[in-house]
């Protein structure tokens, strides 16, 4: 056997150790317990590189490819639950919108009377009213800015989210593109070294 044959068998051999090993070897925390880039790391450092492609066991890929798509999942359910939340609190800005807008006109009808108004067969001091009025229309004005500024940050909070979201799904579908050429080169290279030992 020539030099060349000797370097494809070695090669053979240590690209298919991983799979040799692979029945006597459980899956390694890391990939159970750590956080999706924590796994591409331990991936990263613990497998191979032959001729540009990486060799990765199958149940590793499988539980990564996994991992992956419960964090794509996770994530549109928060995505989802911050739309719901983001259209609860339109509702409620509208609602106090309205409700700013109705008291103002309630003032401006008031401010054209006279100094004293009578209210439940009582007459109360003008500028009294208007101070409970003006206080009343603060707190709603609070609970204004309070819901608008909660709906920015959750709008924030989403487009940050879907950003992640698309940068996870181009990161995975890179990843699983270079798994499949691995698994590719590896099935032709074997192919090719079993009929050269064929024809030999």
């Amino acid at each position: 056997m020539d030099f060349a044959g000797i370097r494809y068998a070695l090669t053979f051999g240590l690209l298919m150790l991983p799979f040799t090993v692979n029945s006597q070897t459980t899956m390694p925390e890391m990939l159970i317990k750590g956080s999706l880039k924590e796994q591409m790391d331990y991936i990263q450092e613990k497998t191979r590189i032959y001729e540009d492609y990486r060799a990765v066991r199958e149940d590793m890929f499988q539980k990564i490819k996994g991992n992956a798509l419960d964090s794509l999942n996770t994530a549109k359910t928060v995505i989802n639950s911050l739309k719901i939340n983001a259209r609860d609190q339109n509702l409620t800005i509208d609602s106090l919108n309205a409700s700013v807008e109705t008291v103002r006109a309630d003032l401006d009808k008031m401010t054209k009377t006279k100094n004293s108004i009578r209210l439940l067969g009582m007459e109360i001091n003008k500028v009294a009213y208007n101070a409970v009025l003006w206080t009343i229309i603060a707190v709603l004005a609070g609970l204004l800015t309070i819901g608008f500024l909660a709906f920015r940050r959750n709008r924030t909070v989403t487009v940050h989210t879907k950003r992640e979201i698309e940068e996870l799904k181009k990161e995975f579908e890179a990843y699983r593109k270079a798994a499949r050429e691995a698994r590719e080169k590896m099935s032709m290279t074997h192919f090719n070294e079993l009929k050269k030992l064929r024809g030999a």
